[in-house]
């Protein structure tokens, strides 16, 4: 289909420094603070005292939220409780800084950056910044037709890595990644769906502005429709983005799948960003070392994806609005588990 060979991150991926984590739940055990004591926080800081190569743990100083934006076909079925190709308008509010993530990030100093992979707007109208990697002006609608061609998936899936390398290169320490989408979820659902082998009703959730029952069953069909066409690519993860996933969730899965090759520890945030992952680690295994799950949304599909990949999530407060909000959310919990492992004095063992 391409000649962009995504087997490759098999060998390109390694895991987090194993002797590194062992050094850090050492160093644990000899705190003055007795071990469990600090709960899920522990294993935050070893975690990412193995992504750093690091003990004691180096503080998380730069921060940044990446949000991926685009428009899906899907939508046109009213799947969503917001109106198909209106993406760009959560963008300019996101801009602007009156989304939730805005708030947050704001809040906590932290940046963020919104790339457009396939807005349905002319790139005229946002910022040369946002648009510079958009593939398509909206994603096919998946249950009758492709998300992409086979040139715009990778296109899109190197925009993601291109993105990764980006942060990476200008010092970026951990990226909360999001989305900013209308009828992604949808799309979400197909690929876990497809990916963990469930049948539709058991992924599909209600969407950031939740959806009635009525459009719940339209969404519910449309995965159905889109899984029927999912289940005969499943063997290409490439091939499988553009036939159900979009050029946004393809830039997500090359993004998270760089990142790990780059050691840049990523925190997930919803439904969508949890399929990506479950594409991405079908591509290479170790990659969901890298990633930390930053909590449980209420969204069947981001449960069924998280528990196929082991991660546990760090909070569950039903957090739905996607963005990247709820990553934002669990940093201040990540940089508290990374001060604590380092800064907390050690025991002095006494003389014998």
């Amino acid at each position: 289909m391409s000649s962009l060979d995504i087997d490759d991150f098999t060998d390109l991926i390694e895991r987090p420094d194993g002797g590194v984590r062992r050094d850090a739940e050492a160093r644990r055990e000899r705190l003055a603070v007795p071990p469990g004591s600090l709960g899920r926080l522990d294993d935050l800081g070893e975690w990412l005292a193995a992504a750093q190569s690091a003990v004691p743990v180096r503080p998380v100083e730069r921060p940044r939220v990446v949000l991926f934006a685009g428009d899906h076909g899907i939508a046109a079925l009213g799947v969503s409780a917001r109106a198909a190709g209106s993406a760009v308008e959560l963008v300019r509010e996101v801009l602007e800084g009156g989304r939730p993530v805005s708030v947050l990030a704001r809040r906590q100093g932290v940046p963020v950056r919104v790339v457009d992979m396939s807005l349905d707007c002319d790139p005229e109208t946002l910022p040369e910044d946002v648009v510079r990697h958009r593939v398509r002006r909206g994603s096919g609608r998946i249950d009758i037709e492709d998300a992409l061609t086979a040139e715009e998936a990778e296109a899109a899936f190197r925009a993601g890595m291109a993105v990764a390398d980006e942060e990476a290169d200008s010092g970026t320490d951990l990226v909360v990644l999001g989305d900013v989408s209308v009828g992604g979820t949808t799309a979400a659902g197909v690929l876990v769906a497809a990916l963990c082998g469930t049948d539709a009703s058991v992924v599909t959730g209600r969407g950031g502005l939740a959806i009635d029952d009525l459009a719940w069953m339209r969404k519910c069909a449309a995965i159905r429709d889109g899984l029927r066409r999912a289940r005969p690519v499943l063997g290409d993860q490439l091939r499988l983005l553009a036939t159900v996933g979009g050029a946004d969730l393809t830039a997500m899965t090359g993004f998270l799948l760089q990142a790990a090759v780059r050691k840049l520890p990523v925190v997930l945030d919803g439904v969508v960003g949890a399929a990506c992952a479950l594409v991405a680690q079908r591509v290479a295994f170790r990659a969901p070392d890298w990633w930390v799950a930053s909590h449980d949304s209420g969204e069947p599909g981001q449960a069924k994806a998280l528990d196929r990949m082991a991660l546990d999530p760090v909070l569950a407060h039903g957090v739905r609005v996607g963005e990247g909000v709820g990553g934002l959310l669990a940093l201040p919990l990540i940089q508290a588990a990374a001060a604590l492992a380092a800064e907390l004095p050690e025991v002095v063992a006494a003389a014998e």
